[in-house]
C-alpha cells in the first residue's frame, strides 16, 4: 500500500522533478569545475603533512648527541619525522665538514700536502648514516603503503559503482528500499579514502552519472527531493564556514591540506536548491581562492630566495673563472690560491639552495674549476718534490765537501774553495721544508768551524789579544758609567760610537770572547730598553755595526743588497695577493675576522719593507764611500 501511494505521488510530481534535474545538472557542472582545483599531486599533500612537525633546535648538539636524537626519531611514526630528520642530517653534515676542515688544517699546519690528507676512521659517522639509511627504507615502505591504500580505495570505489549500476537495474525492490540502498551506497562512497589522481576524474564522473541516472529512473518526489536538497545545502554551508575558518590558520600548509579534505567532502554532498547553488559555490570558492593565493605567495617568496641564491653563486663562479685565468707561480702563490679557493668554498656553503633545475649545473661548473686547480697544484707539487729531492742530494754533497775543508789549514786555498761552495749552494734551488733547516745548519756549521779556526790562527799570530782585552774592559766600564741625556738621536749616536770602538778594539783571547760579548750586548740592550729606542732603530744600529765588522765589505754589500731586494719583492707580491683576496670576502662575521687577519699581515709586511729599504740606503751610502 505504501509503495502504491508513493508511486502516485511520484507521478503527480514528475514534471517538477524533471525541472529539478536542471538543478542537478548545474550541481554536476559545479563539481566538475571543482575537480580542476585538485592538488598538483598526491605527494604534495603528503609533503604538506610532513612540514607540520614540531620544531626542534639541533644547533647546540654535537655529533654523538645527533646520533642519539636520530635513534629517538626512529621510534616515532616515519610519516611524521621527515623535516626533523632533514634538519638533523644537515647539522650532522655541517659538524662533519667542520671536523674534516679542522683535521685538514692541522695536517697542513704540520707540513702535510692537501693531496696526501686522509680522514681517520669515523665510527660515529658510520653509525649515523646507517640510522639514516634505516629511515630511508622505512619512509619508502610508508610511501609504497600509501600508494597501495589508494589502489585499494580505487577498487572499493569501482565496486560501489557496480553496486549502483546493479541498483539502477533492479525492478523488484520498492522505491523506499531503493532509496535506502542508494543512501547506504552514498555513505559507503564517502567513507572510502583517496585514490590515484589519474583515476580521480573518471571515477568521479561515473559516480555522478550514475547518481543522475538514479534520480531520472525513480523520479523521486518533489518533497523528498527538496528535503535532500535542503540537507545538502546545510552540509555545504558547514563546509563554507570551515573553509572560512581556515583563513585564520597560521600554517599555510596545514590550511591547504585541510582545504583538500573539505573539497573531497564537498564532492560527496549532492546538489542544493537551484536558486542557492551559485551563491553557496561562490562562497566556498572565494575562501578556497584566498587560501590558494596565500599558498602561492609563500611559493613566490621561496622562489625569490632561490633566485637570489642563484645570483650569489653565479657571482662566485665568475670570480673563480677570473682568478684561474692567471696561473700561480711558485709554491707560495699556489698555497695562497688554495686558501682563496677554500674561502670561496666556505662562502658557497653559507649560501642557501637554488632552483632545482639549475642546482646540479652550477655546482658542477663551480666544482669542476676548483678540482682542476687542485689537480694542477698536485702536478706542480709533484714536480717540485722531485726537484727538491735532487737539490737535497746536491746540498748533502756540498756539506761533505765543506766538512772536509773545515779540517784543512791551507787557509788561502781552502778559503777560496769554501767561498766557491757557498756560491754554489746559493745557486741550488729549494729543498723540502722538513730538511731545509737541518741541511743548512750542517753546511753552515762546517763553514763556521773553518773560519773560526782560521780566525783563531791569525789572532794567535799577532799576539795582541791581552792588550785588546784591556781595551774592551775599559770600553765596557766606560759604557756602564756613561750618563745619557734626553736626546734620542744623540743617545743612539753615542751607542753606535761605543759599538764602533768595541769592534775596532780587535780580537781578545778565546777564553774571554763569549763573556765579554754577552756582557757588552746585555748592557747595550738594556740601554735600548731604558732609552726607549725602537726595535727598528736598534736593528739599524746593529746592521751598521755588522757592516763595519765584515771581512770583505764589497762582497758583503753586493750579497746583502741582492738578498734584501729579493725579500722586498717577495713581500710586495704578498701584499698584492692579500689585497686581491680581500675583494673576494663578502660581508659576514667570518669574513670580517679574515679581513682583520689580512690587515695585520699587511701592516707587518709594510714595516718590514720600510726597514729593509732603510738597510739598502745604508748599504748604498757605504758602497759610495768605498
Amino acid at each position: 500500500m505504501e509503495e502504491q501511494t508513493t508511486m502516485q505521488n511520484m507521478a503527480e510530481n514528475e514534471m517538477a522533478n524533471m525541472q529539478n534535474s536542471e538543478t542537478l545538472q548545474h550541481e554536476n557542472n559545479v563539481c566538475a569545475n571543482e575537480s580542476t582545483n585538485e592538488p598538483t599531486n598526491d605527494a604534495s599533500q603528503e609533503t604538506a603533512v610532513m612540514m607540520e612537525e614540531p620544531t626542534v633546535d639541533y644547533s647546540n648538539m654535537d655529533r654523538k648527541e645527533l646520533v642519539e636524537a636520530m635513534k629517538v626519531l626512529l621510534e616515532e611514526d616515519v610519516a611524521n619525522i621527515k623535516n626533523r630528520v632533514s634538519q638533523l642530517r644537515t647539522r650532522f653534515n655541517e659538524l662533519t665538514d667542520q671536523m674534516h676542515n679542522e683535521a685538514l688544517k692541522k695536517f697542513l699546519d704540520e707540513g702535510g700536502n692537501r693531496e696526501d690528507f686522509k680522514m681517520e676512521d669515523d665510527q660515529t659517522g658510520r653509525t649515523f648514516y646507517k640510522l639514516y639509511g634505516t629511515y630511508r627504507e622505512r619512509r619508502q615502505q610508508h610511501l609504497e603503503h600509501l600508494e597501495a591504500e589508494k589502489m585499494k580505495n580505487l577498487e572499493a570505489k569501482k565496486a560501489i559503482l557496480e553496486e549502483l549500476r546493479t541498483l539502477l537495474n533492479s525492478e523488484e525492490e520498492s522505491i523506499k528500499q531503493l532509496y535506502e540502498n542508494f543512501n547506504a551506497l552514498q555513505e559507503k562512497w564517502k567513507s572510502v579514502g583517496e585514490i590515484p589522481r589519474d583515476q580521480n576524474n573518471d571515477i568521479w564522473q561515473n559516480y555522478h552519472f550514475l547518481i543522475e541516472q538514479f534520480f531520472n529512473k525513480v523520479h523521486m518526489s518533489q518533497e523528498l527531493h527538496q528535503l535532500d536538497l535542503k540537507r545538502n545545502l546545510e552540509g555545504k554551508l558547514q563546509l563554507c564556514e570551515k573553509a572560512e575558518e581556515l583563513l585564520l590558520e597560521p600554517s599555510i600548509t596545514k590550511a591547504f591540506k585541510a582545504l583538500q579534505d573539505l573539497r573531497q567532502q564537498w564532492k560527496s554532498i549532492g546538489p542544493v536548491p537551484k536558486e542557492q547553488n551559485e551563491e553557496i559555490w561562490q562562497r566556498f570558492n572565494a575562501a578556497a581562492n584566498k587560501i590558494h593565493e596565500q599558498r602561492q605567495n609563500m611559493y613566490d617568496q621561496r622562489m625569490e630566495e632561490l633566485e637570489k641564491n642563484l645570483l650569489a653563486k653565479q657571482a662566485l663562479v665568475e670570480k673563480v673563472k677570473e682568478m684561474v685565468e692567471v696561473q700561480p707561480q711558485g709554491i707560495k702563490e699556489w698555497n695562497d690560491r688554495t686558501a682563496t679557493l677554500d674561502d670561496m668554498l666556505k662562502v658557497w656553503r653559507t649560501i642557501g639552495p637554488v632552483p632545482r633545475e639549475q642546482n646540479e649545473t652550477i655546482w658542477n661548473t663551480f666544482k669542476a674549476m676548483i678540482d682542476a686547480q687542485y689537480a694542477q697544484k698536485k702536478e706542480y707539487f709533484n714536480q717540485i718534490r722531485d726537484e727538491q729531492g735532487e737539490n737535497y742530494n746536491k746540498k748533502l754533497e756540498l756539506c761533505l765537501k765543506a766538512e772536509a775543508i773545515a779540517k784543512r789549514e791551507d787557509w788561502k786555498t781552502a778559503t777560496d774553495e769554501l767561498l766557491a761552495l757557498q756560491k754554489e749552494w746559493k745557486a741550488i734551488g729549494m729543498v723540502s721544508r722538513k730538511v731545509s733547516d737541518k741541511v743548512w745548519q750542517r753546511f753552515r756549521a762546517a763553514c763556521d768551524e773553518f773560519f773560526a779556526h782560521k780566525a783563531e790562527h791569525y789572532n794567535s799570530i799577532h799576539g795582541a789579544e791581552e792588550e785588546n782585552l784591556k781595551v774592551k774592559e775599559g770600553i765596557l766600564a766606560e759604557l756602564k758609567a756613561y750618563q745619557f741625556g734626553t736626546d734620542k738621536a744623540e743617545n743612539l749616536n753615542v751607542i753606535k760610537d761605543f759599538q764602533r770602538r768595541w769592534s775596532e778594539a780587535g780580537f781578545v783571547p778565546m777564553r774571554e770572547k763569549d763573556r765579554l760579548q754577552k756582557e757588552f750586548r746585555s748592557v747595550i740592550d738594556g740601554y735600548f730598553e731604558q732609552l726607549r729606542i725602537s726595535a727598528r732603530e736598534a736593528e739599524e744600529a746593529d746592521f751598521r755595526e755588522r757592516l763595519r765588522n765584515v771581512g770583505d765589505p764589497k762582497k758583503f754589500i753586493s750579497s746583502e743588497k741582492d738578498s734584501l731586494m729579493e725579500k722586498i719583492e717577495k713581500l710586495r707580491g704578498d701584499l698584492k695577493l692579500w689585497e686581491n683576496n680581500l675583494g673576494f670576502l663578502s660581508q659576514s662575521r667570518q669574513a670580517d675576522l679574515l679581513k682583520e687577519e689580512f690587515e695585520k699581515k699587511m701592516q707587518n709586511a709594510r714595516q718590514q719593507i720600510a726597514l729593509m729599504e732603510q738597510k739598502l740606503r745604508i748599504l748604498k751610502a757605504e758602497e759610495e764611500k768605498n
